[in-house]
C-alpha cells in the first residue's frame, strides 16, 4: 500500500479530478432545475368527458397558450370529476393548488361577489346576437374585475351559450297562452319573480322530480337548454317546446391569480389572449350544438319547436323586476349597459 495514501494524502491531480467531478455534478443538477422550471406544468379541471363543449373550450385554450407562448409548457387536463365539482374547482383557484384553470358557473362565485350569478339569470339577453355582442364589449368586466380582487381568481374568458326554452304538455307561442302555465324554475328567487311578472305560475321542485310531476299533472312545463330536454327525455311528457330564449347562460374560463402572479410576463399575455378566444370558441360550440340537438330531436319526432312571438314583450314585462334585482346585488351600471347594447 502506498505510504501516502494510508496516511490521508491525496496526489494533487486526483483532487482537481473529484473538485472537477463535482462541479459537473452541481452544474448538472443547477440545469436539470432550470430545466424544469422553464418547463412549467398547468393543471385544468372539467367535470365533464372529452365530447362536452367545456372540455373542448380548455383543450383550445391549452393549444392558443402553446402557440403564442412559442416555449415549452406542459398541461394537464383533469377531466370527468377527478379533482371534484365545480364549486371546488373555484376554491381551489382562490387558494392556488390543485387547479389552475375551469370553466365555472358565476353561482358558485357569490361569496366573492354579489352581482356574478346577476349575469347568469334570465330575461338579461335580448337573443344569441345581443348576448355575444354583450361578451365582446367586456360589459362584464365589472364582475371580473370584483372576482379578482376578492377571490384572487382572473375571468379571463366566457365560454356557455346554451339557450334555455319552455318545453311543455301544451302549445304556446304569445304571452296570452303562456297566462297562468305551471312551470317548474331554478331555485334562485329571481327565476319565480321573472316568471310571475311574464304571467307564468312558476314553482320550485327538484329537478329530478320533474318528468313526473308533468307526467302527473302537477305541472304542465318546465325549462331548460337542448341538452338537458334531451338527457332527461323531458320531450316525452312536454313534447311542446316554446321557443322563449328566456336564459343563455354564461360559464367563465377562470385562472388562479396565485398562479398567474408566479408565472413569466410573456406566458401570462399569451394566457390571457388565449382565454378570451377559447371563450369565443366555446361559445360557438355550445351554442351551435344547442340548436343541432334541437333539430334533431324534432327531426325524429320527440319535439315540436314552437315560433314564440311576444319574445320582445315578455322581456318588456319583466325588465322592472330585472332592473330592481339588479339594484339589490350592485349590478344597476352593468344592467343598464346591458341593455343599452345595440
Amino acid at each position: 500500500m502506498d505510504a501516502g495514501r494510508a496516511t490521508g494524502w491525496t496526489h494533487p491531480l486526483e483532487e482537481t479530478m473529484k473538485a472537477l467531478l463535482r462541479a459537473l455534478a452541481a452544474a448538472t443538477v443547477v440545469a436539470a432545475f432550470g430545466a424544469n422550471a422553464q418547463t412549467i406544468t398547468l393543471h385544468g379541471a372539467s367535470q365533464f368527458n372529452d365530447d362536452h363543449a367545456f372540455t373542448k373550450a380548455m383543450v383550445k385554450f391549452e393549444e392558443l397558450v402553446k402557440k403564442y407562448y412559442g416555449k415549452p409548457i406542459n398541461f394537464v387536463l383533469h377531466k370527468n370529476s377527478e379533482l371534484g365539482l365545480e364549486k371546488q374547482y373555484f376554491e381551489y383557484m382562490a387558494q392556488g393548488k390543485a387547479v389552475d384553470y375551469a370553466i365555472v358557473s358565476p353561482a358558485h362565485m357569490s361569496t366573492f361577489s354579489k352581482a356574478a350569478p346577476f349575469i347568469d339569470a334570465p330575461f338579461l339577453f335580448r337573443d344569441l346576437a345581443h348576448w355575444n355582442k354583450v361578451l365582446d364589449a367586456d360589459l362584464l368586466k365589472p364582475v371580473a374585475d370584483e372576482v379578482a380582487a376578492k377571490a384572487d381568481v382572473m375571468l379571463i374568458g366566457y365560454a356557455g351559450g346554451g339557450t334555455r326554452n319552455i318545453f311543455s304538455n301544451k302549445p304556446a307561442s304569445n304571452m296570452a297562452e303562456l297566462k297562468g302555465l305551471k312551470v317548474r324554475v331554478q331555485g334562485a328567487p329571481i327565476w319565480s319573480r321573472t316568471f310571475a311578472a311574464a304571467g307564468m305560475a312558476p314553482t320550485v321542485i327538484a329537478y329530478n322530480e320533474v318528468y313526473n310531476a308533468i307526467q302527473n299533472g302537477v305541472m304542465q312545463a318546465g325549462e331548460n337548454e337542448a341538452a338537458g330536454v334531451e338527457q332527461m327525455k323531458f320531450f316525452e311528457v312536454g313534447p311542446n317546446l316554446i321557443m322563449t330564449q328566456h336564459a343563455i347562460t354564461i360559464r367563465p374560463l377562470c385562472f388562479s391569480g396565485k398562479t398567474f402572479k408566479k408565472l413569466p410576463a410573456d406566458l401570462q399575455a399569451a394566457i390571457v389572449k388565449a382565454g378570451k378566444e377559447a371563450g369565443a370558441y366555446g361559445r360557438q360550440i355550445e351554442s351551435g350544438e344547442d340548436s343541432a340537438k334541437l333539430d334533431a330531436m324534432e327531426k325524429a319526432g320527440k319535439l315540436k319547436k314552437i315560433n314564440f312571438t311576444d319574445r320582445a314583450a315578455m322581456k318588456k314585462a319583466v325588465d322592472p323586476v330585472m332592473a330592481a334585482y339588479a339594484k339589490e346585488v350592485d349590478a344597476e351600471a352593468i344592467y343598464n349597459k346591458i341593455n343599452a347594447l345595440q
